[in-house]
């Protein structure tokens, strides 16, 4: 008997920074720029990788957008292709739903924030623990 392996589904990962950056109470406040830059840093080593995704079969993160907000809009972000650093003008979620919405290719949005998701309509998301499962995997 042999199993066909399947193929992992492109998708373009959208992430809320400020989201994700606040999931974890490591000091993030006390320097927003310094916090979104360490975590730009480790979406560059994702981008065009596969993980097994939220939904059981993997997927391949073609490109990585973030959204950045406030203060962390200041952030230095790596000069990685496929990494694609959107700063807010105004607030940050009605960035991140612009730029799901202009994505021509299946989106993950990672945010906990509910009413976000709701503002995404049919657009998948994901908590941010999944994203840091990913980024930090002996954690």
């Amino acid at each position: 008997m042999s199993v066909a392996a399947t193929a992992a589904t492109d998708v373009v990962l959208v992430v809320d920074a400020a989201n994700v950056v606040g999931s974890r109470p490591d000091g993030w406040w006390r320097d927003r720029a310094g916090a979104a830059a360490r975590l730009l840093d480790r979406l560059a080593g994702v981008v065009a990788t596969t993980a097994p995704g939220p939904d059981g079969g993997d997927v391949r993160l073609a490109r990585v957008e973030v959204v950045l907000e406030g203060r962390a809009r200041d952030a230095a972000a790596p000069a990685v292709p496929g990494l694609v650093v959107h700063r807010a003008p105004h607030d940050g979620d009605t960035e991140v739903v612009r730029v799901a919405e202009e994505v021509d290719a299946p989106v993950l949005v990672v945010t906990a924030d509910q009413g976000l998701r709701m503002r995404l309509g049919d657009v998948r998301a994901v908590g941010p623990g999944w994203l840091l499962a990913l980024l930090d995997p002996a954690r």
